[in-house]
């Protein structure tokens, strides 16, 4: 999801030649007459998008000729910009607002300073991940929050049930919190080296001042627009919030040269290379943010005393350890895609699963992420992975693959 350090479509390194990778397919499970759109939908198409199912919505996978490897580099290299309107973008707020979103999360929002964000994770009463969330804070009693599509319907409930249950009690007479679900906005994100420059060209406001995981709201062309810098790709860029009448002249604002408009292919590759998770591959609600890499999620003072949902089962990790830990990987021979066993070289015992992997485009190497049990976890370890019925040597690698470029000041 958005802007984080670490936590597919299917590639070729044929330039041009894409398809859907099995993570994608589990995510589009809805028939093409019920999938939404965003507010984007014609403009991807007058642009030559080929629209794909995922989590529910019809999306860019690539436009007219441009390949994912080509698309990728460029982003890399320039500028990218990518349609997620499909995220969901709430707002929360109330005089308990802190207090509400420090238990359903695990993180330490108050310490939080205004225009700032963290991702952060919905977790179960057992710890496990219901959703990761990029949290900003506005204002002590309002937070603007994002969460994944293919998690909408339980997320949503989830909020409902649990502001129902917050307001019904004693923090909420002391003060209640409503949540506005921001309906139909667009969210834009302007990604890579040549980001900032192209949109310094069109605000009077000095982006220098804006740092990695802050945000601001930003003139651009005459519109006032909640910009956040950070995104999904591990490069400098900004995501951009944008109401509903306004987001096909700002994207439109947005994908002159040298910016190229870009899909979920580059986008799954670029992300992958970035170490970050995708919900539903990498992280579920079997997981805990232990186990998921995410401990620095869990605010400091949290750990021993805070109050949220699920604390207990991520105590117990974080006392004992976790069974099993998220890892990267560098595979020898052949790419190995989710889903692929993970072996202890000497006696063949089974020690996890990939979860993600592709064949790096900027590194001409094949990564993968996955989870081995506790011990298997170190920098250096070696293992091997089944990769078509053929055993693939592989080692345990730091992760993220490709050194970020988050502009955090001069």
């Amino acid at each position: 999801m958005a802007i984080w350090r670490s936590c597919s479509l299917r590639t070729s390194l044929a330039l041009g030649k894409t398809s859907l990778h099995a993570p994608f397919r589990a995510l589009a499970t809805a028939a093409p007459s019920e999938l939404k759109k965003t507010g984007l939908y014609d403009f991807h198409v007058s642009n030559g998008a080929k629209m794909v199912p995922f989590a529910g919505y019809s999306m860019p996978l690539s436009y007219g000729d441009v390949g994912q490897v080509a698309s990728h580099n460029h982003v890399r290299t320039s500028a990218g910009l990518f349609d997620v309107g499909h995220m969901v973008q709430s707002m929360f707020r109330g005089s308990t607002a802190t207090a509400f979103l420090e238990w359903l999360t695990p993180s330490s929002l108050s310490s939080l300073s205004p225009y700032s964000s963290t991702l952060s994770v919905l977790l179960n009463e057992r710890g496990g991940i219901i959703d990761d969330t990029i949290i900003t804070k506005h204002a002590e009693d309002a937070f603007y929050v994002v969460t994944n599509a293919g998690r909408r319907v339980r997320d949503l409930a989830w909020f409902a049930e649990r502001l129902a249950e917050w307001n019904a009690g004693d923090a909420g007479a002391k003060g209640p919190v409503e949540m506005e679900l921001l309906e139909d906005w667009g969210l834009l994100a302007l990604q890579g080296p040549e980001a900032a420059a192209y949109l310094q060209s069109l605000t009077s406001y000095d982006l220098k001042t804006l740092t990695f995981g802050k945000s601001a709201f930003v003139p651009i062309e005459g519109l006032n627009l909640h910009v956040a810098r950070g995104g999904y790709t591990g490069e400098d860029g900004f995501e951009i919030s944008i109401p509903p009448s306004q987001t096909v002249q700002v994207a439109e604002l947005l994908s002159k040269a040298p910016v190229q408009l870009t899909g979920l292919g580059a986008r799954d590759s670029l992300r992958l290379e970035a170490g970050m998770c995708l919900y539903g591959n990498d992280l579920d609600e079997d997981t805990s943010p232990v186990e998921g890499g995410l401990t620095w999620v869990i605010g400091k003072e949290r750990k021993e005393s805070g109050t949220f949902i699920g604390a207990e089962g991520v105590r117990q990790h974080l006392k004992d350890g976790p069974p099993r830990r998220r890892v990267g990987f560098i595979v020898e021979g052949a790419p190995a895609r989710q889903g692929a066993k993970i072996f202890d070289p000497s006696t063949k015992e089974p020690l996890g699963t990939v979860t993600s992997g592709i064949p790096s485009p900027t590194l001409g190497k094949n990564i993968a992420m996955g989870y081995v049990l506790s011990g298997w976890h170190k920098k250096g370890t070696a293992v091997e992975i089944e990769v078509r019925g053929k055993m693939r040597t592989a080692a345990v690698t730091p992760m993220p693959f490709v050194k970020p470029k988050y502009w955090r000041g001069a």
